[in-house]
This record gives C-alpha cells, sequence and structure tokens, in this order.
C-alpha cells in the first residue's frame, strides 16, 4: 500500500496494491500492521455499507461529536463519488480548510480521516455503492453535520442540485459551529 500525505494535516490518501488478471483483482484493503507502520493507530469497531441508487446524491457534511468522535476508512465498492473533508479541529493548522478527491471502483483508492473532521460525499454514478471502517461506535445523540454549501467553506462541489436528506438539507453553517476538536 501507498500512503500519501494529502494537503490536511493527518489525512491519507490510500493505494493499494491491486492485483488483476482475466479472473478479476484481489486487494489488500487493510492491515493493522500496515497502517501502524505509516502512523495510523486507528482501532476500527464498525464498519458501514450505504447505496445510493441516484448519480447525485450527497450525504454529509457528518461528523460525531465527543465524545464519539470517529476516524474513517473509507472507499467506493461499486460507482464513483467525490468525497470532502474539513478540518474541525480548532489548534489545527488547516482548520476549516476543505479538500475533495475522487474515489472509485476503477481507481481503487481509500481515504483515512482522523477524527475531528467533517465528511460528505458525492455520487458521480447511478448505483454506486460506499464503504467505510469506523474507529468508535455510532451514537444517533453525538450525531452533527455542517450544511454542504456553506458559504464560508466554498466547497467545489461537481454538482449544482444534489439530492439531499431533509437531515441534511437542515445541517448548521460553519460560522455557527463551535469546535469541540483538538489534535
Amino acid at each position: 500500500m501507498e500512503f500519501i500525505k494529502t494537503t490536511l494535516k493527518d489525512v491519507y490518501l490510500i493505494k493499494p496494491k491491486v492485483f488483476q488478471d482475466e479472473r478479476g483483482f484481489f486487494l489488500e484493503s487493510y492491515s493493522e500492521k500496515v497502517f501502524a507502520e505509516n502512523g495510523i493507530e486507528a482501532k476500527f469497531v464498525q464498519d458501514n455499507h450505504s447505496l445510493s441508487v441516484k448519480k447525485g446524491v450527497l450525504r454529509g457534511l457528518h461528523f460525531q461529536n465527543l465524545p464519539h468522535e470517529q476516524a474513517k476508512l473509507v472507499r467506493v465498492t461499486r460507482g464513483k463519488v467525490y468525497d470532502v473533508i474539513v478540518d474541525l479541529r480548532k489548534d489545527s493548522e488547516t482548520f476549516g480548510k476543505w479538500e475533495g478527491f475522487e474515489l472509485s471502483t476503477d481507481n481503487f483508492q481509500m481515504l483515512f480521516i482522523p477524527r475531528g473532521f467533517g465528511h460528505a460525499y458525492c455520487t458521480l454514478e447511478d448505483n454506486t455503492e460506499f464503504m467505510y471502517k469506523v474507529d468508535n461506535f455510532y451514537a444517533p445523540e453525538a450525531d452533527s453535520g455542517i450544511i454542504w454549501n456553506d458559504p464560508d467553506l466554498a466547497i467545489s462541489w461537481p454538482i449544482k442540485n444534489p439530492i439531499l436528506s431533509e437531515k441534511d438539507s437542515k445541517l448548521q453553517k460553519f460560522k455557527d459551529f463551535i469546535s469541540p476538536f483538538k489534535l
């Protein structure tokens, strides 16, 4: 696996070694040993899998409040997404900065997102399946987020009118967010 540092502190784009032939492919998507050798000590406790049947579904920007914050390892198993993360750690030099990545079944790339980040993705193809590991259990009472089209964050999304859940259409603005997260 190749671990590529991104512009945001502690975030890695991960390129697994993919072995392909006429039968298909094989890849190792996670190895605690290899991740630890690259400075990632997250102990994953839960796997999540979502299907978005339409192109243009946008989920996020989600995060869990303290003490239920989560690090994530995300990947696409079918289709393609534009994946966005925002650093919400108030003492980070990249606080309030975002970065976007295209993850797909064709590029096999994964993204490690540390605790204290907002996370969202927009599907770029119909029937996209998205999987992610988290290092803390989901706690509904800690669920929170920031609106996808926040004017202060100014995220450059590849779509204008996404398909949103009711919950995601009512998330707070970044200027109203008071960060509890630290490095």
